[in-house]
């Protein structure tokens, strides 16, 4: 069981994400919210994609890639499935005194995923929800779901961050843009 993973009633229970293909693929990394997070520290936040493969049809290896100043950072863990859907414990592929567990909280497949990571650090918990989406526009609603989400894990407004450069013209949607040159958009649907 992964402590303080368990999303607050209203949201939808997601199936087994670590046996869906759907899951794979890149997804742009559009806001970040955690304890660790402080609005000093938003510039330092940029927009960041992450690439899920499914391995062996037993677990994800993700890519991250991040652009900071003229450099692409990038970082990879693997996420080991548990036996809850849609729950999984982070390898980061050495060795941890930190036990890190994920949750997909809520996702479509096709254009948003909402995931919640606790890991256990010492003198504090660490708690991060992260908005995905698979373009650079969300479906309307999706960051108040974000921010819902957020704030029931006890996080405060300074501890949400959008990795956005605009807002978009269209009714309540978001979307964002970049001048990474490692990033590249997938196709819009």
């Amino acid at each position: 069981m992964c402590k303080g993973l368990s999303p607050e009633p209203q949201w939808k229970r997601v199936g087994n994400v670590d046996q869906e293909p759907e899951f794979q693929g890149a997804w742009f990394i559009l806001g970040l919210a955690g304890n660790a997070f402080k609005k000093q520290d938003r510039p330092l936040l940029n927009p960041y994609t992450a690439i899920f493969e499914l391995k062996n049809n037993t677990h994800f290896e993700v890519l991250n890639s991040m652009i900071r100043g003229k450099h692409c950072d990038t970082w990879s863990y693997l996420l080991m499935p548990t036996p809850q859907p849609a729950r999984f414990t982070v390898d980061h592929g050495g060795p941890s005194i930190d036990t890190e567990h994920v949750q997909v909280v809520d996702t479509n497949y096709t254009s948003f995923a909402l995931m919640l990571s606790h890991r256990q650090a010492p003198g504090q918990p660490v708690i991060r929800v992260s908005l995905l989406g698979r373009t650079w526009t969300l479906p309307p609603g999706t960051p108040d779901k974000f921010i819902r989400l957020s704030k029931a894990q006890g996080l405060m407004e300074d501890n949400i961050v959008f990795l956005v450069t605009g807002r978009g013209r269209g009714r309540g949607q978001w979307s964002w843009q970049t001048q990474c040159s490692c990033m590249t958009a997938p196709p819009q649907p």
